[in-house]
C-alpha cells in the first residue's frame, strides 16, 4: 500500500480508511504539535491531509499520477483533539488528467476544508518490482 512508503503522511498520524481508483478516505487527529501561533491547526497540516487523500485516490490503481494544480479553502478552524476525515472523489477523468474534490470534515460533520486538485497520469507504474 502506498501509505507504507509515505513517511510524511505516517509522520502526521494519517490512517487510510479507504482507497480505490478515484476515491479515498483518510483520517488524522489534530495534535498539539500541529497548531499555529493562534492555537488552531496550521494550514499546511490541513493541506497535507487533503493532499494525501488526493494522492491515495489518484494513485490507487497503481499508475503514477502527479499533482499539477491544487487549491485549498478553509471555512472553519480545527483544534487539538479534533478528528478530521478527508474524503476524495474523482469528478472527471481523461486519458492523462483527473480532477478531484476533497472535503475535510471534523468528527461533528462540519466542513473545515475544501480542496480541489488536478493530476497528470504518467502511465508508469509506481509499484516497486
Amino acid at each position: 500500500m502506498l501509505l507504507q512508503r509515505d513517511a510524511f503522511s505516517r509522520l502526521l498520524g494519517m490512517e487510510v480508511l479507504e482507497a480505490s481508483p478515484g476515491h479515498a478516505v483518510v483520517r488524522m487527529t489534530v495534535r498539539d504539535d500541529m497548531v499555529n501561533g493562534f492555537g488552531t491547526l496550521h494550514g499546511g497540516a490541513l493541506f497535507s491531509l487533503a493532499d494525501s487523500a488526493f494522492a491515495f485516490a489518484t494513485n490507487a490503481g497503481g499508475t503514477l499520477s502527479v499533482a499539477i494544480d491544487t487549491t485549498l479553502s478553509i471555512p472553519a478552524a480545527s483544534y487539538p483533539g479534533d478528528v478530521l476525515t478527508a474524503t476524495a472523489e474523482s469528478r472527471s477523468s481523461t486519458n492523462r488528467l483527473e480532477f478531484v474534490d476533497v472535503t475535510v470534515r471534523k468528527h461533528d460533520g462540519s466542513a473545515v476544508g475544501y480542496f480541489r486538485g488536478t493530476v497528470y497520469r504518467t502511465h508508469r507504474s509506481h509499484n516497486p518490482d
